[in-house]
């Protein structure tokens, strides 16, 4: 036998094993049918995109973090009988459901205020970091080492040379392209900046698939914000649209403990310190005038808002934020309105827009008329098309890039934070979203939806997207294909 039949004869029993392999995961059917023909018909970057991206490590470390979570509780134990405290009937299934599954407690009292781009956002981060005395948490996705970034770490040097303690996680592959100086700079200035699952060889291919994806600050346990963007320039760009929200009240203790998680998860140091968890006290923005509240933000404040903030990850039980976005889906009376830079749903999320949106709810979709990841927009589009033929309402925004990630339902309930409805999302990214109840945020978070859309244009005026020629279908459909992989 030659050289290169035994090679090919190798080979194969390879990819018969990889098959075996994604076959005895027994995940969901079509990210295992994904992976199979993947596998099977891409020689070798098959095998080696498996390797390092596909094989399932969701239980990895799920019994330590579940110790972790029981500690964490301990903290929140106070916080579970709030005197006055009232929730909304309608949406104590969904509210019961988050607590039920991760232990989201919720909490009222809280002033909201909606930023929508990143002249709104970061000069209002650096006026809370500038008036931070305790302590200084940030969980981030992207710190990048340019004029911005290196404009916010100046900032927390400072803080940190004050004695206030500033602690980060960042994410190892969405900080790739950051020189370790960058953060070296901030460790040698006494911050405490550590990882997430730093992608090493010969583990990299464990832990390159799930990243963390969250974006949360919480200054002194008092002040918190949660939503979509990084640090960056390009978030200050024209043209880059994204959701933020920053909260006052008792909702930061619960992005508090979220971040003491991914710290312990980093660190393995338990910070349940009462510091963290400050006694609530009425907020700055009570006794400021409507003028005085609004400097940095267009939007003010609404005091007394209900929410809980929800975390899911790859090495949670259920993806709890998928279930949250199902429940308001099919439970929706008169619209759901959707901002995602990517859709590429699951089967899930997509059955509960198709169901809503025959059943005669306004369902509303908008992504950006050009994505950041071309791949990821061809996948995208046939998902689009068979949700316009069901009858939702697909938005393409056009100024720029909308990053946004918000859904709000029936001027009743909103949603906004670090997930995008698709699968990497949805099952492999550790995300965090807050979830509003009450009128006032809801209206807000509509209009803002309303905003765009007057910069966008009807997918089913596009002719080109709704009826394409038969090659570049084909290649749509192709990109389909691996969606469960995106």
């Amino acid at each position: 036998m030659s050289i290169q039949g035994l090679i090919f004869i190798l080979y194969q029993v390879v990819v018969i094993g990889a098959v075996i392999h994604v076959l005895m995961d027994n995940r969901q059917p079509a990210k295992t049918m994904a992976w199979a023909l993947v596998i099977y018909f891409v020689p070798v970057i098959g095998i080696i995109a498996y390797i390092f991206f596909g094989q399932n490590r969701r239980n990895e470390r799920k019994v330590s973090r579940r110790s972790m979570d029981e500690l964490t509780k301990r903290s929140m134990h106070g916080f579970v009988e709030q005197r006055d405290l009232t929730l909304p009937e309608a949406q104590k299934p969904l509210i019961d459901l988050f607590v039920n599954e991760s232990f989201s407690l919720p909490f009222g009292g809280n002033d909201v205020e909606v930023l929508t781009d990143g002249y709104q956002f970061f000069p209002s981060l650096l006026r809370d970091i500038a008036s931070a005395t305790s302590h200084i948490h940030i969980d981030i996705y992207i710190f990048e080492d340019d004029p911005l970034g290196q404009l916010v770490s100046d900032a927390l040097v400072v803080k940190s040379r004050q004695g206030v303690e500033v602690r980060i996680v960042y994410d190892d592959v969405g900080c790739w392209n950051v020189p370790a100086r960058f953060f070296e700079r901030m460790r040698r200035e006494g911050i405490e900046v550590e990882p997430f699952m730093p992608v090493r060889f010969p583990s990299f291919a464990r832990r390159a698939n799930y990243r963390n994806h969250r974006k949360l600050f919480i200054i002194d346990g008092r002040v918190g914000y949660i939503g979509g963007m990084n640090i960056a320039v390009r978030y200050v760009k024209d043209g880059w649209r994204d959701t933020m929200l920053r909260i006052e009240g008792r909702g930061v203790y619960a992005l508090q403990r979220a971040f003491l998680i991914d710290w312990y998860f980093v660190d393995t140091s338990l910070l349940n310190d009462a510091k963290y968890y400050p006694s609530a006290s009425p907020s700055e923005h009570e006794s400021a005038s409507p003028s005085e509240r609004s400097t940095f933000n267009v939007h003010a404040p609404q005091a007394s808002s209900l929410l809980q903030v929800v975390t899911s990850s790859p090495t949670a039980d259920e993806a709890e934020i998928m279930q949250g976005y199902v429940r308001i889906i099919m439970s929706a009376r008169r619209y759901v309105y959707i901002e995602t830079p990517y859709f590429l749903p699951t089967d899930a999320v997509f059955f509960a827009l198709k169901t809503a949106a025959l059943s005669g709810v306004d369902v509303r979709v908008m992504v950006p008329r050009r994505s950041d990841a071309r791949f990821t927009e061809l996948a995208s589009r046939s998902f689009l098309r068979r949700a316009v033929e069901a009858g939702v309402e697909v938005f393409l925004y056009e100024p720029g890039f909308l990053h946004s990630k918000l859904l709000v339902s029936d001027d009743q309930i909103a949603s906004c934070g670090s997930t995008n409805i698709d699968f990497r999302s949805f099952e492999n990214n550790f995300e965090a979203n807050a979830f509003v109840y009450g009128e006032a945020i809801a209206r807000r978070l509509r209009q803002v939806f309303l905003d765009d859309e007057r910069q966008s244009v009807a997918m089913t005026s596009v002719p080109d997207l709704m009826h394409p020629r038969f090659l570049k279908r084909l290649v749509e459909s192709f990109a389909r294909l691996f969606s469960p992989l995106l």
